[in-house]
């Protein structure tokens, strides 16, 4: 049955205007209209191969003041939502291409998603990576079912390697992109959303270049209710989707192409179906810091033990920056889109979320080098219920008086108000401490 209604016409309104050229290898069909019934003929198909992920009450809802849903595709095989678009892709290509294969070329959440279904569906698979790729990724991908090559010390030389072998072998070169299909299987997130949380007010996704979760679920979230409010978020370091907005068209001369603690949301604006789609059904673009991402990402870590990267933390950036007051008092969906962080800058992020989030602290002062000074110094933080994570002295590099001894601390409290305790008190027994700002 065909499903026609005002949001389909805005859907063909939005596309109508796309040329029809393209310069990508390996779709056709990319500026094909995207219908509803699509979107639903894809979450049909994908069902089985995919996680209907859980889109859960959160405990930050009284802290942020609105009822807040989490939408957590991190809990996907590989981590990241991108697996329904790639799943929808291979299973709508032609049989015969289907048993030549396949390639992609980067370290992307895309090309996990590849590697995976498709040796899932049994369709081979070359993924080519730069020699600068992290080794957790490369094994990965090989644990997957991927044959991994290792060519070029940039990600231009992969892809260049791996066109070559596709025309050479027959194998169909994929790269990220806005095609139907892709878009199609993507928007089965909004689908999902809308069944598990009734009564919307809103719904929150990352944004940034790759901004195809964004317009296919729009797509999907606007058919079924005009009146629920979609939001994008992007990081003010790499405004690429505003930028293309603002300019009509896809930004192509970018430099912040792919930071590696962004992942996707710092990629280029690839395509103009999502970018029409972002600009004719999406509500509100919004942009955050990146110490607004850091602490997010704190904040899924403690009140819901789910460890994401930036591109999952940024929808819930957006309410921890306050950019989002009208949202107050409102039913909020937001989706959690990636989980592949690696655990070196996991370490990394955490610690400065920390910092950032008033909870560890650093000062230093001057004490006579006299026994007893130091575990006074120490009775003090243990009054103030301050943990020391580390102490330091300094004797012989010393600039003030002789026989004296610097010592730094690095303390965490609880939160800013137990921070401003402590300095106040050690201020009171030490005038000249020093704090180090953050």
């Amino acid at each position: 049955m065909k499903i026609v209604s005002r949001n389909e016409e805005l859907l063909r309104d939005a596309l109508s205007r796309i040329p029809q050229s393209s310069s990508r290898t390996s779709l056709s069909s990319s500026n094909k209209l995207i219908r509803f019934e699509d979107i639903s003929a894809a979450a049909f198909k994908i069902q089985c191969g995919v996680q209907k992920t859980p889109c859960m009450y959160s405990r930050l809802s009284k802290q942020y003041g609105m009822d807040i849903y989490l939408k957590k595709e991190f809990l996907q095989y590989t981590g990241s939502v991108k697996e329904r678009g790639v799943l929808y892709l291979l299973t709508s290509l032609p049989q015969d291409q289907q048993r030549k294969g396949v390639i992609v070329a980067s370290d992307s959440n895309f090309s996990m998603a590849v590697a995976y279904h498709a040796s899932e569906l049994r369709i081979p698979v070359f993924v080519i990576m730069s020699t600068s790729t992290s080794p957790a990724r490369v094994k990965m991908c090989r644990e997957y079912g991927a044959m991994v090559i290792s060519y070029g010390t940039t990600a231009k030389d992969s892809q260049t390697h791996a066109r070559r072998l596709a025309q050479e072998n027959g194998y169909l070169y994929l790269e990220e992109e806005d095609s139907a299909v892709y878009l199609s299987g993507l928007g089965t997130v909004g689908l999902e959303v809308y069944e598990q949380v009734p009564k919307l007010d809103a719904v929150i996704f990352p944004a940034g270049g790759h901004c195809g979760l964004l317009a296919g679920s729009a797509a999907a979230l606007k058919h079924l209710n005009p009146h629920i409010s979609i939001i994008g978020v992007e990081s003010e370091s790499f405004p690429v989707l505003q930028q293309s907005l603002k300019a009509g068209h896809p930004i192509e001369d970018q430099a912040c192409s792919n930071h590696h603690f962004y992942g996707d949301v710092s990629g280029l604006c690839f395509g103009s179906n999502s970018l029409q789609l972002t600009g004719k059904l999406v509500d509100k673009v919004v942009a955050v810091r990146e110490e607004d991402v850091l602490i997010s990402m704190l904040r899924l870590l403690e009140y819901e033990r789910a460890t994401v990267d930036a591109e999952g933390a940024i929808g819930l950036a957006a309410l921890v920056a306050g950019k989002l007051p009208e949202l107050k008092g409102k039913r909020v969906a937001i989706v959690i889109c990636s989980g592949n962080l690696e655990l070196h800058l996991l370490q990394q992020c955490i610690a400065r979320a920390l910092t950032l989030d008033n909870r560890v602290c650093r000062f230093s002062l001057v004490l006579s080098d006299c026994p007893g000074d130091i575990s006074k110094l120490l009775e003090i933080l243990a009054r103030e219920e301050a943990r020391v994570l580390d102490i330091k002295q300094e004797r012989t590099f010393v600039t003030s008086e002789l026989f004296t001894v610097e010592v730094t601390c690095t303390v965490e409290t609880r939160d800013k108000i137990h921070t401003a305790q402590l300095r106040n008190a050690l201020l009171e027994r030490y005038p000249t401490a020093a704090w180090t700002e953050r």
